[in-house]
C-alpha cells in the first residue's frame, strides 16, 4: 500500500511543492485546509489525482485534528501550517502564538494519542524557522542560541521545544527542520521576494512606477522552495529524528535581491525604489545565514537552484502575469475580478 502523509498548511508555497514531491514518490497525500467563504487552493488546482485529498480543519481546533488523524491514518505528518508573516505577527501576536506554538502542541498531542491507540509509529516534521535566531550572529548552526525578534520567531521557538520535548518524553519521531528563507513563483505576494518580482514585472510593463520598501540592508540566506521541501522529506526518512538547519550557506542583502531583479528587467533600481518607514519592523533582524553542513553530511542533500536562477525564475513568472494584466487592461477588462475554481467536491 502507498504511504499516507498528512500536511497542514498544504495550500501554501511549501505545501504545494511538498504535495507534488510526495505524489511523485507514490504517496497518498491528505491536506488540511481552513474553512472560509472562498477557496484558496490555486497552488493545488492542477492536482487532480485519486491519491490526493483535502479536509477541513484548523490548528486552533484540537477536535478537528484528532478526527482527521483517525480518518486518514497517516504515517508521516508535515506541520507547515502557520501565520508566517513576520511583520503581521507584531500586529496579531496572540493569533500568531495560538496557531504557530499552540497549534504545534495540539498536533503533537493528537499525534501521541493517535500513536498510542493505533500502534502506528507516525513520523512528524515540524517546520521551524531561521527567524528563531533573530539577533544571533551568523553563520547560524544547530548549536547557535535562539534570539527571536518577533512574535512569530518566539512562537516558532516554543513549537521547536514542544517537538523536542515530545521526542524525548514519549519517544516520538519528531524532527525540527530549521529552514532559512526559501522562495519561488508560488510565494505569497505579501512577502518581500514576491512583492519585489511582482512589482518589477509591472514596472517593466508600465503598470506602475515605484516599488516601496523598508529595510534594504537586511541580509538573508535565500534558496528555492522546491529544494527545501525535498529536505523535509529526507528528514523523515532518517532512522533517528533530529533538528537540522536547511540553508544555502550564502546570504544576500535585500538591496542585492532588488537590484538583481531590476537587472533581469533591464532597469535601474534607483529610478524606481522608494523607502517607507511603515515597512520597518519594531525589531529588525540584520543577518541570517545558515550552516547546513550537518544535514548535508547526514543526508547528501544540497540545493540545486542558485540565487541568480531563483531570481530569474521568479521575475520571468511575474513578467508573464504583468503582460497578461496589461493586455486585459488595454482591452478594458476589470483585472481585479478573478474566477475561483470550485474544489469543494474534493474536501471531505
Amino acid at each position: 500500500m502507498a504511504k499516507c502523509a498528512l500536511i497542514t498548511g498544504i495550500t501554501g508555497q511549501d505545501g504545494s511543492y511538498l504535495t507534488e514531491l510526495l505524489l511523485e514518490k507514490g504517496y497518498e497525500v491528505h491536506g488540511i485546509i481552513r474553512r472560509s467563504s472562498s477557496f484558496n487552493t490555486e497552488r493545488l488546482d492542477h492536482l487532480n489525482l485519486p491519491r490526493f485529498h483535502l479536509h477541513y480543519g484548523d490548528l486552533t481546533d484540537a477536535t478537528s485534528l484528532r478526527c482527521i488523524l483517525e480518518h486518514v491514518k497517516p504515517v508521516e505528518i508535515y506541520n507547515l501550517g502557520a501565520q508566517s508573516h513576520v511583520r503581521v505577527s507584531f500586529d496579531m501576536p496572540e493569533y500568531t502564538a495560538d496557531v504557530v506554538a499552540m497549534g504545534a502542541l495540539r498536533l503533537l498531542e493528537a499525534s501521541r494519542d493517535y500513536r498510542d491507540r493505533t500502534g502506528i509509529d507516525v513520523r512528524i516534521y515540524q517546520a521551524s524557522s531561521s527567524e528563531m535566531y533573530g539577533k544571533a550572529p551568523p553563520p547560524q548552526t544547530e548549536a547557535t542560541p535562539f534570539y527571536p525578534c518577533s512574535p512569530y520567531g518566539c512562537a516558532k521557538v516554543a513549537a521547536y521545544h514542544f517537538g523536542v520535548n515530545y521526542r524525548d518524553a514519549y519517544g516520538m519521531h519528531v524532527s525540527n527542520g530549521i529552514l532559512f528563507n526559501h522562495e519561488s513563483p508560488r510565494r505569497g505576494e505579501t512577502f518581500l521576494s514576491r512583492k519585489v518580482t511582482r512589482a518589477v514585472g509591472r514596472i517593466k510593463e508600465g503598470l506602475q512606477d515605484e516599488l516601496v520598501l523598508g529595510n534594504l540592508s537586511a541580509k538573508r540566506d535565500w534558496g528555492y522552495a522546491g529544494d527545501f521541501v525535498r529536505a523535509m522529506w529526507m528528514m523523515l526518512q532518517q532512522d533517528e529524528p533530529g533538528d537540522h538547519i536547511v540553508a544555502t550557506g550564502v546570504s544576500h542583502s535585500v538591496k542585492d535581491f532588488v537590484e538583481a531583479v531590476f537587472k533581469h528587467a533591464g532597469l535601474n533600481a534607483e529610478d524606481h525604489v522608494q523607502f517607507d518607514s511603515r515597512y520597518l519592523r519594531p525589531m529588525e533582524v540584520d543577518h541570517l545565514e545558515g550552516d547546513a553542513s550537518s544535514f548535508r553530511k547526514a543526508t547528501g542533500w544540497s540545493p540545486e537552484v542558485s540565487f541568480d536562477q531563483l531570481v530569474k525564475m521568479m521575475y520571468e513568472h511575474d513578467l508573464v502575469l504583468a503582460k497578461r494584466e496589461r493586455v486585459l487592461r488595454n482591452a478594458g477588462h476589470d483585472v481585479t475580478a478573478g474566477v475561483t475554481q470550485e474544489l469543494g467536491r474534493r474536501v471531505q
